[in-house]
């Protein structure tokens, strides 16, 4: 098993190679799953074309939801997106959130935050800035942001625990979180578990939906809901480079599936009168 560093530096240097295709290419090459469908990184996707922002640079076609459909934004709010990439779910944020808002990208592959620049300058966009950084310790500082969205992306971080307590810190009191992310019901074959490929491609990193939703619990969050659930169904062709025939088979059979789900909590508002806590 990789470690967290190993693991990554493996997203890193995949998602750098993916910033530097546009979407077409990205399918076509098979670097993202086109007709060929030979990797993972485009099966799970979501129609953003009708959404208010959408911009089709900055639309790679990496997600696995729609969060900032749901995410409840404001005029004048200021929203971080997390793994922002070439900056899709920040240009539809800022959509909604107006000129008067602010949006704030986070991402730790230069190569994206390069391209969500460029694509912002090319919509002259001033309220829209992208900074490169960790999620797991954001370049922001706390209380700062209304509402935190995310698009499959914390199943690529070794510390999923991490990014969530970050998260509460950089909300503020009252603020509230949409996140896309994969999730599992059951246990993944070990080939897959295992293999690097998988990780990167948001699979083999996806831990056990109830565990993901106990991280959001214990780190204080409230009112956590399933905004919206859906089954990934990962084609054969993908299966059979890591699984024969057999064990294909016996996965499709089993209780175990991978889910994208899209979840909202809140961080409690401050206790600022006698009795409120």
């Amino acid at each position: 098993m990789k470690t967290n560093e190993e693991l990554k530096e493996l997203v890193k240097l995949k998602y750098s190679e993916i910033a530097l295709q546009d979407k077409d290419t990205n399918q076509s090459s098979c670097c993202g799953a086109g007709g060929c469908s030979t990797e993972v990184y485009n099966i799970m996707s979501e129609d953003y074309t009708e959404l208010q922002g959408y911009n089709a640079d900055a639309d790679l076609g990496l997600g696995c939801g729609l969060p900032t459909q749901f995410a409840q934004i404001k005029k004048g709010d200021t929203v971080i997106d997390l793994g922002s990439g070439a900056g899709n779910d920040c240009f539809i944020a800022r959509a909604e959130t107006g000129e008067t808002g602010k949006v704030i990208g986070i991402d730790f592959t230069e190569a994206m935050i390069s391209k969500a620049r460029e694509n912002a300058e090319k919509l002259g966009f001033n309220n829209v800035e992208f900074r490169l950084g960790d999620i797991e310790h954001m370049p922001v500082t706390a209380n700062v942001a209304d509402v935190i969205v995310s698009n499959c992306v914390l199943n690529l971080v070794p510390d999923k625990n991490a990014v969530i307590k970050d998260i509460y810190r950089v909300l503020k009191p009252g603020g509230h979180f949409s996140i896309s992310d994969i999730v599992l019901t059951g246990e993944l074959p070990e080939k897959l578990r295992t293999a690097a490929e998988m990780y990167a491609g948001c699979v083999s990193g996806a831990i056990q939906k109830d565990a993901y939703l106990e991280f959001i619990s214990k780190n204080g969050f409230v009112n956590i809901t399933i905004q919206k659930e859906k089954p990934i169904v990962i084609p054969d062709d993908i299966l059979a480079n890591y699984l024969s025939a057999d064990e294909i088979a016996e996965f499709k059979n089993s209780n175990g599936a991978i889910v994208s789900v899209t979840v909202y909590a809140e961080k409690p508002k401050a206790c600022c009168e006698p009795g409120c806590c």
